[in-house]
């Protein structure tokens, strides 16, 4: 599904098919299903493995070029290696530090992380069973926008007025959010769970000294 048709179904579910006299026009529509499409690539990223150039004697890896990042999940280094060999790090900006013992010596590194969906005129990464799922978000952020926007302007009445819209608006989002986050802890176990991170856990119960 493309950017396009997925407007045709916000605009159905929103009884706003009249194209003569759009309630919402095209760029606000497609400015709720962004809005719909960041929540769920925070709950449901796309997970991408980028290969890197390491710089000899150097700990730190620079990818700035790995764009749409919501967050690195793990580093490979030296790669092709079985069991695979991944590296505790930390992130700063677009910086990646390598913590263990190894020092890159200029060959490639693996980056496994997670970045946004893509949904445009001619391409998606929303998978088709979540497709309905950022329609409902972009018709609750919508409808909520149209009764904030609507407050103390003259209309019509009856199932359209603000109050109406906020309240389903709202019933949508609940939905929708929802939705996110239990399919959020259904996609918790990701790379970064199969190495030690660098930052030890705290203890509530025990004090370790100095």
């Amino acid at each position: 599904m493309i950017l396009s048709e997925m407007r045709t179904l916000v605009r159905r579910d929103l009884h706003d098919e009249d194209a003569a006299n759009y309630r919402w026009s095209n760029d606000e529509i497609d400015r709720h299903i962004a809005h719909a499409l960041s929540d769920f690539s925070e709950a449901i990223p796309v997970q991408q493995k980028a290969t890197i150039a390491t710089v000899a004697d150097s700990r730190e890896i620079d990818i700035s070029a790995v764009t749409d990042r919501i967050r690195v999940d793990a580093v490979e280094y030296p790669i092709n290696h079985f069991p695979h060999r991944y590296q505790r790090y930390s992130l700063w900006s677009d910086i990646v530090t390598i913590l263990g013992d190894e020092i890159p010596d200029g060959s490639n590194c693996y980056i496994y992380y997670s970045k946004l969906h893509t949904l445009d005129a001619s391409t998606s990464t929303i998978p088709a069973r979540h497709e309905d799922l950022v329609t409902i978000g972009a018709c609750g952020y919508a409808a909520i926008e149209w009764a904030a926007y609507s407050v103390n302007r003259v209309n019509v009445g009856g199932k359209f007025t603000p109050a109406d819209f906020i309240a389903w608006g709202k019933e949508r989002l609940y939905q929708f959010k929802a939705e996110l986050k239990r399919l959020s802890q259904n996609n918790k176990v990701t790379m970064h769970s199969l190495y030690r991170p660098y930052y030890s856990s705290f203890s509530r119960t025990t004090d370790f000294g100095p």
